[in-house]
């Protein structure tokens, strides 16, 4: 099972594969590329749970196999 990620280091990844930001919103930031636009959460104490992180994959469509290849 895949190890829970910071925010930094998940606003890294999405940058590697394209995305842009995170750009404020109305209460959280967003990443964009295109079309395509995924919530980033918060900056809070502790990392971000994988389960959150695969939704937010999915949304932006993004292979979880290359994402932890990126780690």
């Amino acid at each position: 099972m895949p190890k829970p990620i910071s925010r930094r280091e998940l606003i890294r990844r999405f940058r590697t594969f394209g995305f842009e930001g995170p750009f404020p919103g109305s209460k959280h930031g967003t990443m964009r590329k295109g079309a395509a636009s995924v919530a980033i959460p918060n900056p809070h104490k502790g990392d971000i749970d994988w389960s959150l992180t695969k939704r937010l994959l999915e949304l932006a469509d993004i292979d979880a196999k290359q994402w932890e290849s990126l780690g």
